[in-house]
């Protein structure tokens, strides 16, 4: 797919940045690999979105597929950790991603599971994408080179009535000391996946989505203990992840 951009579709890829995941392609699956602690970090916002979509849609949540009929795109889908148990919940899932062999990985490992997910190489604000039920992005924004344009791109792509979840970590003196200089350091991540200065914070978040006539839910926290290891908390230093709806005509913001 081509990452060609124009006046209106700005490029919201870092040519760097996914080179850097497309260099991780082979070990995504690996839960011991290089991807471990998105390995652990998937069941916390599974739950988190789990939640969500049966709060929306008023779902079961005994429902083993509350989200049959429905479409889900996944945004910087990796080699589909997400987008897979979206499938599993009965969505016809879309998952876009800007390395290839991320891509390429990820069609492996569903069809190895027999999962028919449509995956797609490329900018997100270039590949036509629109009218979706669940829109997901998790650890993305902080990787593009264009907050704003990429925020537009999702909410293009947002169906009426549609839910959307981001996560992502906060930029506070905790996540630049425990993210960046302790799980890279410690090689807990890999070297050169964080770069501090582009974390985004609850409210900066909150002013781009409103600019696109979006609604950002109250923030939930991911946080790290000895006891509990990685759970959602009220406590947003690290990283945090949300609810975004797109309000109805008359209602306010």
């Amino acid at each position: 797919m081509s990452n060609a951009t124009t006046a209106t579709n700005p490029a919201t890829i870092r040519p760097d940045e996914a080179a850097h995941f497309g260099k991780l392609a082979a070990e995504w699956w690996d839960p011991k690999g290089s991807s471990a602690m998105l390995h652990r970090l998937n069941p916390v916002r599974l739950s988190f979105i789990r939640a969500a979509i049966d709060a929306h849609f008023g779902a079961d949540p005994k429902a083993r597929h509350p989200l049959a009929g429905k479409r889900a795109l996944d945004v910087g889908c990796g080699a589909g950790l997400l987008a897979e148990p979206l499938a599993r919940m009965g969505a016809a899932v879309t998952a876009v991603d800007a390395a290839a062999e991320n891509i390429a990985a990820a069609y492996a490992h569903a069809a190895g599971g027999g999962l028919a997910i449509d995956y797609r190489h490329g900018e997100i604000g270039a590949l036509g994408l629109a009218g979706f039920d669940l829109v997901t992005s998790m650890e993305v924004i902080e990787h593009v080179a264009d907050k704003p344009a990429f925020v537009r791109a999702l909410a293009a792509a947002l169906g009426e009535g549609g839910l959307m979840v981001l996560s992502t970590p906060n930029r506070t003196m905790a996540s630049r000391l425990l993210l960046v200089e302790g799980a890279e350091a410690l090689g807990m991540i890999p070297r050169g996946t964080h770069h501090w200065d582009d974390f985004i914070t609850p409210l900066e978040l909150h002013d781009l989505l409103a600019a696109e006539g979006l609604t950002m839910g109250n923030p939930s926290g991911i946080a790290m203990s000895p006891v509990k290891g990685l759970h959602l908390s009220d406590n947003l230093a690290l990283n945090y992840i949300v609810t975004v709806t797109r309000p109805e005509p008359g209602e306010k913001q």
